[in-house]
C-alpha cells in the first residue's frame, strides 16, 4: 500500500472551509493509502476522536468511517505556539481572514512540521509528500528540504505533490474602489504581492520546482503558475460533495413565496451590501423573503448591513440568522428556492458545494474557483464588470428564475449529476490515479 506523508495545518471532521477540506482529503485518500498527517494541534480531540474504529468491518464510526479507514490514518500534532495560551492566540489570527501577521507564526510552525516529517521519513517508508493545506499559495510549507537534504546523502528523492492551491488573482479595480481608500489601497498592494511572490518568493519557487505535480484550485491559480514558471499544472477544486444525494424537499412551484438564502462573513470581498441593494430591485417579487445567515468580525460590522437593509427599504423581507450550525444552514438550503453567491474573491467555497448538494440553484459572479463549477445547467452566472452593472445583472437573473420556476426546478435535478462530477470520490480518484502515475504504479482507477 501507497504511504503518503501528508502536510495539513487545518484539520477536522463536521467543519467547512480548511479543516473540513483538509478533512475530507485525508479520509478519501485513506480508503487507498496509509497516510501520516502533520497537522496543528487545535482539533486534537476531535481527530483523535474521529479515528477510532467501528466494532467491525461492516460498521461505520460516528463520523462515517470504515474500521480500514481508521487504520490507514496516523495524526501527529504540532502546537503553533511555544505552549497552548500562545497557541490559542496564533489561531484567532488563523481565523481572522487577511490578518497578516498570522504568516510569520505559520512558517514557525512549517519549521516544526519539516523536524515531523524527517522522524515520519526515518521510521515509515515514505512514497510520496503531499502539502495539502492551508491552500494559500504564499506560505508553500518547507518540505522540499527533505529532497535536498537527501541528495546530499545520496538518498532516493520522495516525489512532492503541492495543492489543491489556491490565492493568486484580484480583485477587479471598480469594485475596490466603493470598499475605500483604506480597502482601495490594501488590495491594490495584495495584488502586485501576488505576483511578486508568486514570481520570487524563493520557497514558492523551491517548491514549484521540486513538485512532482503542481495542483491548482482555481483557473486564475493555474494560469499564474503556468505562466510565471512554465510548468503544467493540474486544475482540481480544493473541496468537493459528498456521495451522497440529499432527498429533494424544494416546492418551486409556490408562487406566494420566493425566498433567496445568502450565507457568508460580512467582510468587502463577500458584497453582502450589494446582494442587498440586488434585493431592493426586486420590490415586484411575491412573497420575497431574504435569509441572511452569518455575522461581521463585531457588532459594528453587523449592525451597518442591518442598517443598510433599512436604507435600502428591504428591512421587512430580510431575515438575519446570524451564526447558525451547518445543520440549520442546509434546513435553509432545503427550504429556500435560490442561493444568492455575491463573492468576488475566494477559491471554490465550500457553501456552493453544499448549495449544489442541496440541489439548490445557484446566481454568482462568474470568477474564482465557483466559475467553472456554476454553468447554465444548475444556475445563473454574470460578469464582474462593476457595482452597479452587477446590481441590474442579478436582479435580471433572479426575476427571470422567479418567474420560470420550471427553470428552478430543472436545474435543481441537475445538481444530481453536478453533484456526482464534484463529489469527493471523483476527486479522490483523481490524486489516486495522480500518485500512480508519479510512481508508475498502474493500473489507474477509472
Amino acid at each position: 500500500m501507497i504511504k503518503i506523508l501528508i502536510n495539513a495545518y487545518a484539520v477536522s471532521p463536521n467543519m467547512g472551509s480548511e479543516p473540513g477540506m483538509g478533512w475530507n482529503w485525508i479520509t478519501n485518500i485513506a480508503q487507498y493509502c496509509e497516510v501520516y498527517v502533520i497537522t496543528e494541534s487545535e482539533f486534537r480531540d476531535r481527530n483523535t476522536e474521529a479515528i477510532i474504529p467501528p466494532r467491525n468491518y461492516e460498521q461505520l464510526n460516528k463520523y462515517g468511517l470504515t474500521k480500514e479507514q481508521c487504520s490507514h490514518i496516523h495524526f501527529i500534532f504540532v502546537n503553533v505556539g511555544k505552549d497552548e495560551n500562545d497557541s490559542n492566540k496564533i489561531r484567532q489570527m488563523c481565523w481572522n481572514q487577511g490578518n497578516w501577521f498570522f504568516y510569520p507564526k505559520y512558517a514557525k510552525w512549517q519549521e516544526k512540521a519539516l523536524i515531523e516529517a524527517r522522524n515520519i521519513i526515518e521510521e515509515h517508508e515514505i512514497n510520496i509528500i503531499h502539502q495539502l493545506n492551508m491552500a494559500g499559495f504564499r506560505e508553500p510549507g518547507m518540505l522540499y528540504r527533505i529532497n535536498e537534504e537527501r541528495k546530499k546523502l545520496g538518498k532516493k528523492e520522495i516525489p512532492i505533490v503541492w495543492g489543491p492551491m489556491a490565492g493568486f488573482g484580484s480583485i477587479p479595480l471598480k469594485f475596490m474602489i466603493p470598499g475605500g481608500i483604506k480597502f482601495t489601497v490594501f488590495y491594490l498592494i495584495k495584488n502586485t504581492l501576488n505576483i511578486l511572490q508568486l514570481l520570487f518568493h524563493p520557497r514558492v519557487r523551491k517548491m514549484i520546482a521540486s513538485s512532482r505535480k503542481v495542483i491548482a484550485a482555481t483557473p486564475e491559480m493555474k494560469q499564474g503558475i503556468e505562466k510565471f514558471h512554465n510548468v503544467s499544472v493540474e486544475h482540481i477544486n480544493e473541496t468537493g460533495c459528498t456521495s451522497f444525494t440529499i432527498e429533494n424537499k424544494h416546492n418551486f412551484n409556490n408562487s406566494d413565496s420566493f425566498k433567496i438564502l445568502w450565507v457568508g462573513r460580512f467582510i468587502y470581498t463577500k458584497q453582502l451590501n450589494l446582494a442587498l441593494e440586488t434585493i431592493s430591485n426586486l420590490e415586484n417579487i411575491n412573497g420575497l423573503e431574504f435569509h441572511i445567515v452569518g455575522k461581521g468580525f463585531n457588532d459594528k460590522e453587523t449592525s451597518l448591513m442591518k442598517y443598510h437593509a433599512k436604507q435600502y427599504g428591504i428591512n421587512v423581507v430580510c431575515h438575519w440568522h446570524g451564526q447558525i450550525k451547518n445543520e440549520e444552514v442546509q434546513k435553509l438550503m432545503q427550504e429556500c428556492d435560490l442561493f444568492f453567491f455575491t463573492s468576488i474573491f475566494e477559491a471554490t467555497s465550500t457553501v456552493i458545494l453544499e448549495a449544489i448538494q442541496n440541489q439548490l440553484p445557484i446566481v454568482c459572479f462568474d470568477r474564482c474557483g465557483f466559475g467553472p463549477i456554476v454553468d447554465e445547467t444548475i444556475g445563473i452566472k454574470i460578469s464582474c464588470k462593476s457595482p452597479k452593472q452587477a446590481v441590474k445583472d442579478f436582479a435580471d437573473a433572479i426575476r427571470h428564475l422567479e418567474k420560470n420556476r420550471d427553470k428552478l426546478k430543472e436545474m435543481s435535478e441537475n445538481c444530481k449529476k453536478k453533484q456526482l462530477d464534484l463529489s469527493w470520490k471523483k476527486k479522490t480518484e483523481k490524486m489516486i490515479n495522480i500518485y500512480n502515475q508519479i510512481l508508475d504504479n498502474s493500473p489507474h482507477i477509472s
